[in-house]
């Protein structure tokens, strides 16, 4: 992380929290738990750490600017020989053989965590073996000890990264998504999941849950699990194998932590010939939501726009050439030539018919397909990625619109806390700096009071001004809401102002509270109201603090938004 946003943290007023059954080491430096700078996305992807501080650290960066949310990526439940696998041995054997135990099958499991008691289940056969500065488990998925024969997995960790990540995050008021063990994949078609290994998926995933539950019981960061086998939300054929295996799975969660929320982050494809268009996401979330057995669930849509998959551009821009950071993907055309449509096209289609028990997230891709020059990012796993901006940032907020329930982006570690060099910005810090750049997602004409004008809602609007083009009018703000007027007001139908009425007061729904719960960010929104007379084309906010939009809000001729 840039020294610029851990100065911040390190200058930090100190608040102390305790959290059952975790005393505070001395070597790590008291927690500070102030949301200093607050930006529109609230939820991360992590990497637990065995490292209790700099877990710690990680921790209170993320909730610095506004985070509440984290997510983790299950392992894989690896069902062939992994020649990577460290070497354990049990009694002078490997730990794959148990005297006097027919063993069936050999599963393998590396992950950041350390299994409670509970795990262990079968005496003789069941164990935590530590040795040679590792720590191993043996575990049997059979449904009793005396079965005659048995399938094992075998466990390596480097320590409960989980468990220090669960533990700061309930000191921080965060929620925590610890990833389901992710399926074994099929050999040569690693995109879908090995069914024959299913049931042995949901052996194992039903201990792990259980021990989560017993392990996490007084923690109120546990917020429910995340899935990670990845999935396209498209029109799905029948007897689709990963929607298989999300019904499969998902009635384990459901039967082992019921009321806690299943979390999924399907990507969608925009490119013409290889993705399809936004008119399928609606039959696409139908057939993930069939898969939660009655638990709640989160649906984040990879917003692609980090892997080039789907631009973010404005209703106007459809003729004019992809962004340049785009051209290594799609190649130097225009956008229409390359995509059935930006972002928000995708985002609109969901949230038109969200199904009950399910809340509609983003999951704003925080990278560039491909690294330039001079920029930092990944390198490792393949493919690599580059750094991207906080202005490219505030895009995607504004893509994902005023409709979904929380943004959450993929991923912290590298891309919000790599530098170029160790004097240079990350995008952490960068978020840090410009958190109070105002982001408009939306924008109708609106009468209030029988006056004609323009309603915007969006993050840190409140006071000064919109510029609205063409024209370059500037007017002052009249009115200011926190949170969003109610969904029954008169809206815009064409290429005018509503036209009777005024706005109703809101519903009362005001700012979330700094670390607030899963899927409070929607009411971060603010809606600000300027007097204007048709006709514009696209509106920037500078707010009462004097900072302006890094973009314009754009809308089309006839008034379609964005």
């Amino acid at each position: 992380m840039q020294k610029a946003l851990w100065l911040v943290v390190a200058l930090a007023f100190v608040v102390g929290l305790v959290v059952p059954g975790d005393p505070e080491p001395q070597e790590c430096p008291a927690r500070d738990t102030r949301v200093i700078a607050p930006y529109a996305v609230t939820g991360y992807w992590v990497m637990p750490r065995a490292d209790r501080c700099v877990t710690q650290r990680m921790v209170e960066a993320v909730h610095a600017i506004g985070g509440d949310t984290l997510i983790t990526f299950g392992p894989r439940f690896n069902a062939r020989p992994d020649p990577d696998f460290p070497a354990c041995a049990a009694d002078g054997r490997p730990c794959a053989e148990v005297p006097g135990v027919r063993v069936r099958h050999v599963y393998t499991y590396a992950t950041s965590e350390e299994f409670g008691p509970g795990m262990l289940r079968c005496p003789g056969i069941d164990r935590r073996i530590d040795g040679g500065g590792r720590t191993f488990y043996r575990l049997t998925l059979a449904g009793t000890c005396t079965a005659a024969e048995h399938d094992l997995v075998l466990v390596a960790t480097d320590g409960d990264g989980l468990g220090n990540l669960m533990r700061e995050a309930h000191a921080y008021g965060m929620t925590v998504y610890p990833g389901l063990p992710a399926a074994a994949q099929r050999a040569g078609k690693p995109w879908e999941p090995d069914a024959a290994h299913t049931a042995a998926l949901n052996a194992f995933t039903a201990r792990v849950l259980a021990d989560y539950r017993a392990r996490f019981a007084g923690l109120a960061s546990f917020g429910g699990v995340y899935q990670s086998f990845e999935l396209a939300m498209r029109t799905r054929a029948r007897n689709d194998p990963i929607i298989s295996l999300y019904a499969a799975q998902h009635a384990v969660v459901a039967a082992a932590l019921p009321g806690k929320r299943i979390v999924v982050s399907p990507y969608i494809d925009a490119r013409r010939g290889r993705g399809f268009p936004p008119s399928q996401v609606r039959d696409g979330l139908a057939a993930i939501a069939g898969t939660r057995a009655g638990t709640p669930m989160a649906v984040a849509v990879q917003d692609g726009r980090g892997t080039g998959k789907v631009p973010v551009h404005g209703p106007q821009d459809g003729a004019a050439k992809v962004a340049p950071r785009l051209v290594p993907v799609v190649g130097d055309v225009t956008n229409e030539q390359a995509y059935y449509g930006p972002t928000s096209a995708y985002v609109a289609a969901a949230a038109r018919r969200v199904p009950d028990g399910v809340e509609l997230w983003v999951n704003a891709e925080g990278f560039e397909p491909t690294p330039a020059a001079g920029e930092c990012g990944r390198a490792d796993p393949l493919p690599p990625r580059g750094r991207t901006t906080k202005a490219r940032l505030d895009q995607q907020v504004m893509a994902a619109g005023p409709h979904i329930a929380k943004i959450i982006s993929y991923g912290w570690d590298p891309f919000f806390t790599c530098q170029a060099r160790y004097d240079t910005p990350s995008l952490a810090d960068d978020i840090a700096a410009g958190w109070q750049q105002p982001i408009i997602v939306n924008a109708i004409p609106q009468e209030l009071d029988g006056r004609p004008g323009v309603l915007v809602e969006g993050y840190h609007l409140k006071g000064g001004t919109l510029r609205l083009e063409p024209g370059g009018a500037v007017v002052p703000q009249e009115r200011h809401w926190q949170g969003r007027p109610r969904q029954d007001r008169p809206e815009s139908t064409g290429g005018g102002p509503s036209p009777t009425g005024s706005i109703p007061l809101p519903t009362g729904v005001g700012p979330s509270p700094a670390g607030g719960e899963p899927g409070s960010t929607g009411t971060r929104l603010e809606s600000a109201w300027v007097p204007y007379t048709w006709p514009w084309t696209s509106v920037t906010a500078t707010n009462a603090a004097g900072y302006t939009s890094t973009s314009a809000y754009t809308r089309d001729s006839v008034g379609g938004p964005r």
